[in-house]
């Protein structure tokens, strides 16, 4: 099992604040290649870009020179991540109604923070098996969402939920 230690804590500072200045990339610079990493609408598809790039290569940098359960932990911990944030914002946004940029700065901080810090509680080495299908899933998901900013499905998921009173303009 991996600690809580200071290079733990400033890459979660580092990468929580990289992620922060992704949304704003591709309105400043807009063109495919950042697109690829920075959300191009504000969908909640779209938003899961800035959790799970800087949370993979934070957990990379994290997972150098230790045993594959960490790794797989760490991937775990990213795919749940990425799926309370769809699954979170879904329910605050399309089912309550909620547009409080608030509420989703505090959503994204407590995501990054179970994504980089859960695992150094949870033991190495009940993961170490399935590392590599953890790995391949968090892979998946990152092809996902490149596939998807070109090409996304008609689902509210994909849906540019930017604007005031989005709830009553969308098409549930």
């Amino acid at each position: 099992m991996s600690r809580l230690t200071k290079p733990v804590l400033l890459t979660f500072i580092a990468a929580t604040l990289i992620g922060a200045c992704l949304h704003f990339v591709y309105a400043l610079f807009p063109c495919a290649f950042t697109a690829l990493f920075s959300p191009v609408n504000e969908s909640l598809w779209e938003h899961v870009k800035i959790l799970y790039w800087p949370a993979l290569i934070a957990s990379l940098l994290l997972s150098r020179r230790q045993e594959p359960g960490v790794l797989g932990a760490r991937c775990l911990a990213l795919l749940a991540g990425a799926g309370l944030m769809l699954l979170v914002g879904y329910i605050y946004h399309v089912i309550l109604g909620g547009e409080s940029p608030g509420f989703d700065i505090i959503l994204y901080v407590a995501l990054m923070a179970l994504v980089l810090l859960l695992p150094t509680a949870l033991p190495s080495s009940r993961w170490a098996a399935h590392a590599p299908v953890l790995v391949l899933l968090a892979a998946a998901l990152g092809v996902a969402l490149v596939l998807f900013t070109f090409l996304p499905p008609s689902m509210i998921l994909f849906t540019d939920l930017s604007g005031a009173n989005t709830w009553s303009t969308l098409p549930c």
